[in-house]
C-alpha cells in the first residue's frame, strides 16, 4: 500500500512519530492520542503493513485503556530508519511529505556495546534520513516542527556544567551510543538554518513517578535487581558525590509534548535532565539499602573495582547473575560522573507554558519506592505489565490506605 488514507481535519495536522513501540515513544504516543485529535503516522519496522499495524496496536495496548478508540487516526507506516529512504517507496514518501506537519524522531539504538558503524547507521544515518524527509515536507507541504530526541550524555566525559547550547567542548565518549548520538545531534544542528528543529536531551530515563511503570529495565535497574535478590554486594563502583541524573519518563514525555506545542523555541536545545534536582551515588545507595533492607555497601573507585572486585565476583557467579555482571562494566562510568546538566532554558520554557504549569523533574527520593514496587511486580521485566495495570494497582493501594469515611446520620449513633 503506497498511498496514505486521508487524514481527518485537525488544527495542527498529522504527525510522524518514530520509535513509537519503544519506551519513551509509547509515552509520547499516548499523549498525542489522548490530548489531541491529530492523525498519528508511526514508522514501524515490520515485514509488511499488516505486521506493522499489529505491532503498533500492541504498543498502544500497553499504554492506554480501550486502544481501539484510536484506530481511526493511528496508522503504522512500515519502514526502517536503517534503510535507504527509510525503506519507503517514492510514492509513500511524497504522500507523507504532503500530509505531515510535524516529525518527532525518538527512534534510536540505545545499546552501549553496538559496533560503531552499526550504531552510526541507526543513530546518525537514520537521523539524516528523517531530516531528508523533513526537507521534502517543507518542499511539498508545511512543516512546523522537527523534534529530535537526543540524550544528555552527548556531554560524554566532560566535567563541570554542560550547557544547553554546548555541543563540542572537546569531550571524549565512553561508548558508541554517546558518540553516535552526539554526531546525530550535530547533524540536526546543521539543518537548523532551514528546518524548524528542536533538540531534547533526556538524562537517565526511569519509570513513571506515579506508578513506576517502565518497559525498559536498564542502567540503574541492574544494581537495584542485585539488591532485591539479596546478592551480597559489599562493594560497588562509583563516587559517593557523583551525580546520578535520573528523570521519570512521564516528565520527559510531558516536556517534549509541551515544548513542541509552543509557538516559540525553534532552533533551541532543551536539557530534560534533573539538573539541580539530580540525585547522587550516595543517595541512590542509601535509598536502595532502605528499600531492600540491606546493609549499605562500600563505594569504591570504578577503576579499582574493575581490576580487583569485579573479576572475583564474576568467577563466583553463575546463571542470570553472571550474565548481568558480564554486561555491568559498561554502566560503571555512570556512577563516577563529574558533569552537571544546566536545565535553565527548559525550565524557563516550561514555566512560561500554560499547557504544563509547574512541570519539572521531581527528586528521585519522592518516587523511588514506586519504581521498586513496579519492578518487583513486573519481575524485573520478565512479566509484562501494562501502564494501565500499573495505574490500577496504584489506585487500589490508595484505596486500601485511605482512612474510612466518617459515619453519618443514624450510622454514627450506633455503638461500635
Amino acid at each position: 500500500m503506497d498511498f496514505l488514507p486521508p487524514a481527518p481535519p485537525s488544527a495542527t495536522g498529522p504527525l510522524l512519530l518514530t520509535g513509537a513501540t519503544g519506551f519513551l515513544g509509547m509515552e509520547l504516543l499516548v499523549r498525542y492520542l489522548e490530548r489531541t485529535d491529530r492523525t498519528i503516522y508511526a514508522l514501524v519496522r515490520a515485514r509488511d503493513d499488516d505486521e506493522a499495524q499489529a505491532r503498533l496496536r500492541a504498543a498502544v495496548a500497553r499504554v492506554v485503556d480501550a486502544p481501539g478508540r484510536f484506530d481511526h487516526r493511528l496508522l503504522a507506516v512500515r519502514g526502517d530508519v536503517a534503510l535507504p529512504g527509510l525503506g519507503l517507496s517514492r510514492s509513500r514518501r511524497l504522500a507523507l511529505a504532503e500530509s505531515v506537519t510535524e516529525i518527532v524522531h525518538s527512534a534510536a539504538s540505545v545499546s552501549f556495546t553496538l559496533p560503531l558503524e552499526e550504531a552510526r547507521e541507526i543513530n546518525v544515518e537514520g537521523t539524516r534520513r528523517l531530516l531528508e524527509l523533513a526537507d521534502l515536507c517543507t518542499a511539498h507541504g508545511h512543516l512546523r516542527r522537527f523534534a529530535y530526541v537526543s540524550t544528555a550524555y552527548v556531554a560524554g566525559d566532560a566535567t563541570g556544567t554542560f550547557g544547553e547550547e554546548d555541543h563540542d567542548v572537546g569531550q571524549g565518549f565512553r561508548n558508541t551510543y554517546e558518540r553516535t548520538k552526539w554526531e546525530a545531534e550535530g547533524l540536526v544542528r546543521t539543518y537548523a538554518e532551514r528546518l524548524p528543529v528542536q533538540i531534547f536531551r533526556p538524562s537517565i530515563v526511569v519509570g513513571e513517578q506515579e506508578t513506576g511503570w517502565t518497559a525498559a529495565f536498564n542502567v540503574i535497574y541492574g544494581p537495584l535487581q542485585a539488591f532485591a535478590k539479596g546478592a551480597s554486594v559489599p562493594l560497588i563502583p562509583g563516587r559517593r558525590t557523583a551525580p546520578v541524573d535520573v528523570v521519570p519518563v512521564d516528565y520527559v514525555a510531558d516536556a517534549i509534548f509541551t515544548l513542541t506545542g509552543r509557538d516559540g523555541g525553534v532552533g533551541d536545545t532543551y536539557s530534560l535532565a534533573a539538573g539541580p534536582q539530580a540525585s547522587s551515588v550516595g543517595e541512590l545507595v542509601t535509598l536502595s539499602a532502605q528499600a531492600f533492607e540491606r546493609s549499605r555497601p562500600l563505594i569504591v573507585p570504578p577503576a579499582l573495582y574493575g581490576r580487583t572486585v569485579h573479576p572475583l565476583v564474576l568467577r563466583r557467579s553463575s546463571g542470570a547473575r553472571r550474565k548481568w555482571l558480564q554486561q555491568a562494566p559498561v554502566f560503571f562510568p555512570y556512577f563516577a560522573l563529574r558533569v552537571h546538566h544546566d536545565t535553565s532554558r527548559a525550565q524557563a520554557a516550561l514555566a512560561a507554558s500554560a499547557l504544563a504549569p509547574g512541570l519539572g523533574p521531581p527528586p528521585l527520593a519522592t518516587y523511588f519506592d514506586r519504581l521498586v514496587d513496579f519492578a518487583e511486580a513486573a519481575r524485573w521485566g520478565r512479566r509484562t505489565l501494562t501502564r494501565v495495570d500499573a495505574a490500577g494497582a496504584v489506585r487500589r493501594r490508595a484505596a486500601l490506605a485511605a482512612p474510612p469515611a466518617p459515619l453519618r446520620g443514624v450510622e454514627a449513633l450506633r455503638p461500635g
